[in-house]
């Protein structure tokens, strides 16, 4: 069939259009009539289809029924359609029939406007002869579905259920899908079950529907189902299958799908060969991965990012490595994998060293993906420097503040040390979702807030976001840094009677640090004995942390015991412990674990803090020589050292943790500690009124903790140091935790 250029003017017949017959019949359409509308079919821009309206309309074919819809649907969704043009060509029709209002229906409802497809909808309800039928409710549906508008979803399946629609399988397809979309799992299951007739687009939305909304499980249930009700897979439902065991992470079923998918002769499409791959890969059986991977003939982005993330999973850094500089094409979704993955598996330096890269080249330009995980590396690090130039960014390239961003965002300059902007990016968006709200009541919390974290939860109430469960987290922090014993009870027996929120293990932890920071020791144990789930590595741990700070050995030796039986390569168990005998001086106790960590092959953690100064993240280990102006910083600790003791200060020689029998050895092995280095390197470093901001990986200890006081007072200095549990803020000689941490 011949097609028109645009450069070419159409040649439309110029006789009458209609014969005497019918005008509403299509047969009633006489030869010429149907060679201009079979030029419809073969225009190729919407400027011919203009022309063969303007001559439609001046010969009277628009205004007969069949020819009108013709025109109109090629102009709504044909390959140049144009939806403004589509409407007002429908708002010239007389009489629009069923085909003309589906057709605009549906071309709403396949853009990015679903309210708009609702409100034809509701004017060909309300204007026109013509009822809904099959062909209509399943894009209406789609409408809601897209808007996750539960209310009119329901509404739509109530006219269903009315219409007597409700056992037509694309109707009862569209509803599942729907109720998925807008979170009714209850409901999508109850079409499901009670439609009478189910095809395999039915148990398709069923299984995927499940994936997505994180019940995997349900979905390989429900697989076994359609296996025995003999319903014939499709390359659809594998996908599905095998997302579900990836999310799991379940091999062995896995294996069991990609064994049926080879049995039951289902084409391997790309798409099917990535899920493929996505399960070996998250799964973590890279060595199948990698087989597939070289066997597969046709590989896209997907495939490349899809082994990229599995390498990292696995923190085979080499491998991913590899992989990403292998790749033909990196588009964007290939640096957010390789960033995600080091910000996510503790290496922020290396995933701030990629976004480096990325600024580097022209080929992809960082999106919101990108900015959330460098911003989450940012705040790891404490990479403030970086942080406040993505803020910048994104306002200069006009990026869309969504949620995630904004989240980011509050949480970045929350764990950067800066409440203030962390404030300041809250109170500047109007929209707030839980996470939003989440990550400020977080930054509160961690900087010892207690009381504005709990006066900010209820305003959340206030505006009707309901809480979820990280919310809960951070209140019970809040409460936690602060003492507010009561208040944590309080919000934690009513997390599921008023908010319909299960407790988790982290909940239990947050409660018994609660009781346990607060000295109630034995009450913390007995609720531990309560909990209606088996204590975890996290409930022992607050407890271990609790009774360091208590100083109560038989506790600490319980809570120890029950935690390396959850997890024996704990290291962080074991020297909590050597530290309490070592506080207690039981010194054959701290030898005794000390040689259990070394026959083991278990090793301490070291103490890091870092200083960002002029964008630029430095790094002190305990004692270190490393670092370029370490001659420096011992100059100066010695000078401040010797300028605090003129005022008295002496040192906390409890807080070493060694056997050191001479007294001048215990204050120097204190003096080694890294935040002393990096304060110190912040003094020669920086001037005020700038703070001085240091990040450490472990819990600040007593001395350092004096220490950082007295500075702030005879130096003058703001320092804001976050330990491995909250921030310290050390002004004029006093601590914004009041010494309670």
């Amino acid at each position: 069939m011949a097609s028109f250029s645009a450069a070419q003017p159409l040649s439309l017949p110029r006789q009458p259009i209609l014969s005497n017959s019918n005008p509403n019949r299509p047969s009633s359409i006489n030869e010429h009539s149907r060679q201009t509308l079979s030029f419809i079919d073969r225009c190729t821009d919407i400027t011919h289809l203009k022309q063969i309206h303007a001559h439609m309309i001046r010969t009277g074919l628009f205004f007969e029924p069949f020819s009108a819809s013709k025109l109109f649907a090629s102009v709504a969704l044909g390959p140049f359609s144009s939806l403004d043009y589509a409407r007002k060509v429908f708002d010239e029709i007389t009489h629009p029939n069923s085909y003309s209002w589906n057709t605009l229906i549906r071309a709403y409802a396949s853009r990015s406007d679903p309210v708009q497809s609702i409100s034809v909808f509701v004017d060909m309800v309300s204007e026109s002869p013509c009822r809904p039928n099959k062909f209509t409710f399943p894009f209406a549906i789609k409408a809601a579905a897209d808007g996750s508008i539960l209310p009119v979803g329901r509404a739509f399946h109530g006219m269903v259920i009315k219409s007597s629609l409700a056992n037509d399988v694309f109707v009862a397809n569209s509803l599942i899908h729907c109720y998925f979309s807008c979170g009714d799992l209850d409901s999508a299951c109850k079409v499901f079950s009670t439609s009478r007739r189910k095809d395999v687009v039915s148990w398709n939305s069923m299984i995927t529907g499940f994936v997505q909304k994180g019940s995997p499980d349900k979905a390989l249930e429900l697989f076994r189902e359609m296996e025995a009700e003999n319903v014939k897979a499709s390359h659809v439902t594998m996908v599905g299958v095998l997302s579900a065991c990836a999310k799991i992470p379940d091999l062995e079923s896995g294996k069991r799908v990609c064994s049926y998918i080879e049995e039951a002769g289902i084409s391997v499409s790309l798409t099917l060969a990535n899920a493929m791959l996505d399960m070996y890969a998250k799964c973590g059986n890279m060595e199948d991965a990698k087989r597939l991977f070289d066997t597969m003939e046709e590989k896209d982005i997907v495939t490349w990012t899809t082994m990229l993330d599995g390498y990292a999973r696995l923190e085979d850094y080499v491998a991913a490595r590899h992989v990403f500089d292998s790749m033909p094409v990196k588009d964007i979704a290939a640096w957010n994998a390789l960033i995600s993955a080091y910000g996510q598996n503790g290496k922020p330096k290396e995933a701030l060293e990629v976004f480096h890269e990325l600024q580097l080249q022209n080929n992809a330009k960082p999106n919101q993906i990108t900015l959330v995980s460098t911003l989450s590396a940012c705040a790891q690090i404490g990479a403030m420097d970086l942080g406040e130039w993505i803020e910048v960014y994104i306002k200069k390239r006009g990026i869309r503040l969504n949620f995630y961003l904004v989240s980011a965002l509050i949480h970045m300059y929350s764990k950067c040390g800066d409440l203030e902007k962390a404030r300041a990016v809250f109170n500047s968006v109007e929209k707030r979702d839980v996470f939003v709200w989440s990550s400020m009541i977080g930054g509160l919390a961690m900087h010892g807030c207690g009381r504005e974290a709990i006066d900010l939860f209820f305003r959340m109430k206030d505006e009707n976001v309901k809480p979820n469960g990280v919310t809960f987290t951070n209140v019970l922090c809040a409460c936690s840094h602060t003492g507010m014993v009561d208040e944590a009870k309080r919000f934690f027996d009513q997390m599921e009677s008023a908010y319909g929120i299960v407790p988790e293990h982290k909940h239990y932890a947050c409660m018994v640090d609660v009781l346990g920071r607060s000295g109630y020791l034995e009450e913390a144990v007995k609720f531990i004995e309560t909990m209606p789930i088996p204590p975890n590595a996290s409930v022992w741990g607050a407890l271990l942390g609790a009774c360091k700070i208590h100083c109560n050995l038989s506790l600490a030796e319980l809570a120890c015991t029950r935690l390396i039986e959850l997890e024996p390569r704990n290291d962080g168990a074991h020297v909590l412990l050597s530290n309490i005998y070592a506080k207690s001086g039981k010194w054959d106790g701290v030898s005794e674990l000390r040689k259990h960590m070394r026959v083991t092959g278990l090793k301490k953690e070291p103490g890091c803090s870092s200083i960002e100064v002029d964008g630029v993240v430095h790094e002190f280990l305990a004692g270190d020589n490393a670092h370029p102006m370490s001659e420096k910083v011992y100059e100066k600790l010695d000078k401040v050292m010797d300028r605090l003791k003129s005022t008295g200060y002496e040192p906390e020689k409890s807080e070493v943790l060694q056997i050191i029998e001479e007294e001048e050895m215990k204050e120097q092995s204190l003096n080694l500690h890294s935040e002393k280095l990096a304060i110190c390197f912040g003094l020669i470093s920086t001037k005020a009124p700038k703070p001085i901001r240091v990040i450490k990986n472990l819990r600040v200890c007593g001395d350092c903790h004096s220490v950082a006081k007295l500075i702030s007072l005879l130096y003058d200095r703001e320092i804001v140091l976050r330990d491995r549990y909250r921030f310290h803020h050390f002004r004029r000689g006093q601590c914004s935790c009041n010494d309670f941490w």
